[in-house]
């Protein structure tokens, strides 16, 4: 009887042994689908984590770095625009006394150089009416 026991204790532990066996060679294709879909959702809750801090608001040190860089660009487009104004000045400069050198043959022609200079071929103007009246 011991010798059926140990013999049905034999076959127990042979289809333990063999469940065990199918087991493992069944789960590595699974276990390696299982490690792929792990490697997906860590990438996915990466772009997930930039996604996000790419929406949030930006820091009270973001925000004074932008100021510095606003600050500089300002002072920047300043020295430009002085820059600029200084060289048109220079040539304007040089051309006036050139042009009070050369006066100008014939003038213009029916206009005039200031609005009401040509008021003397025009008779005087007539009276006005005191707004807020009306003529009935």
């Amino acid at each position: 009887m011991a010798k059926k026991n140990q013999s049905r204790a034999d076959q127990v532990r042979t289809a333990v042994e063999q469940a065990f066996e199918a087991t493992t060679q069944g789960a590595s294709p699974m276990r390696e689908r299982a490690q792929e879909l792990a490697e997906e959702l860590v990438g996915a809750a990466s772009r997930f984590r930039e996604v996000i801090d790419e929406l949030r608001p930006p820091t009270g040190d973001e925000l004074s770095a932008l100021r510095g860089r606003l600050d500089t660009l300002e002072r920047r487009v300043a020295e430009l625009e002085a820059e600029r104004a200084a060289a048109a000045k220079k040539p304007a400069a040089a051309k006036k006394p050139a042009a009070a050198k050369k006066p100008r043959a014939g003038g213009a022609k029916g206009a005039s150089a200031s609005p009401g200079a040509s008021t003397a071929k025009r008779g005087p103007a007539a009276p006005r009416k005191p707004r807020g009246t009306s003529g009935s």
